[in-house]
């Protein structure tokens, strides 16, 4: 039996009431649990990681996995680059002045945002799919405001990029290994998920009212922007490629395997 409610806005209009949750007949479900699949897995195995406090640094060929990067306890020894101010201490990340930035960058990114509300969330799980919960308040309230931070996490994210980048260059004075190329790799990815994030594209050009004005700001705005499309595949990509380089250099310090050398 089908049942009337009026419409919002008077007019004495009646439609349906539809008692079905959604009226998509097709596999909506899929990609948020596919989102919610990888994301678990890759949040799994980089807490394990940062937690383990070892198999991070291989001195032969100075290759620094990223989630110890820049390693600043006392159990870094030769990783660290940039002394040790911090103790041994079975809670604390050898990376820990950079991984709460990087964790808030990657949070507070608008794609990532979509991903896990969706994901996790359920708010909402898909277009045209009601929210999981009863009331939207936004990110008006505790903890969602702190989205709004997303334009200064950027700042630190390049900084840790820089970081990163260094790590690459020192680790290729020792000669050239798979183990460079990987890592060669995962920063360029890196450098292209940050430049392609919203923020970044703004500072770039946000505010310019005459592009004819500001050339050379004009075509990193529309490099930035090329990148933009593509940021979602970006954050995908360099999450494979940080797991990748640091699984790599954890099995090269645990002898599981040796590096495949190029140059010496």
């Amino acid at each position: 039996m089908t049942t009337t409610a009026t419409r919002p806005g008077g007019g004495g209009k009646a439609r349906a009431a539809i008692a079905a949750r959604t009226l998509r007949t097709d596999r909506w479900w899929l990609a948020p649990l596919v989102t919610f699949i990888g994301l678990g897995a890759w949040v799994t195995y980089a807490t394990v990681r940062v937690f383990m406090h070892k198999w991070f640094f291989v001195d032969e060929f100075h290759y620094l996995t990223p989630f110890y990067s820049p390693c600043i306890t006392d159990a870094c020894g030769d990783a660290a680059m940039f002394g040790t101010p911090l103790p041994k201490f079975f809670l604390l990340p050898e990376a820990a002045f950079t991984l709460p930035f990087l964790l808030l960058f990657r949070l507070t990114c608008y794609y990532y945002r979509k991903a896990y509300y969706r994901a996790f969330w359920l708010s909402p799980p898909a277009c045209a799919v009601p929210d999981g919960h009863k009331k939207y308040t936004g990110e008006t309230r505790f903890p969602l405001i702190f989205q709004n931070a997303h334009r200064y996490a950027f700042y630190a994210a390049v900084v840790i990029s820089l970081i990163n980048t260094w790590d690459a260059v020192v680790a290729q004075t020792t000669g050239l290994g798979l183990g460079n190329v990987i890592l060669w790799i995962n920063v360029i990815m890196l450098w292209a998920y940050t430049l392609s994030c919203h923020s970044c594209r703004h500072i770039a050009g946000g505010r310019l009212k005459h592009f004819s004005k500001h050339p050379v700001r004009y075509r990193f705005w529309t490099f930035v922007s090329k990148l933009n499309t593509r940021h979602m595949q970006l954050a995908w990509i360099t999450l494979g490629t940080l797991a990748l380089t640091d699984f790599y250099i954890m099995g090269l310090a645990a002898d599981w395997f040796t590096d495949l050398r190029i140059i010496n």
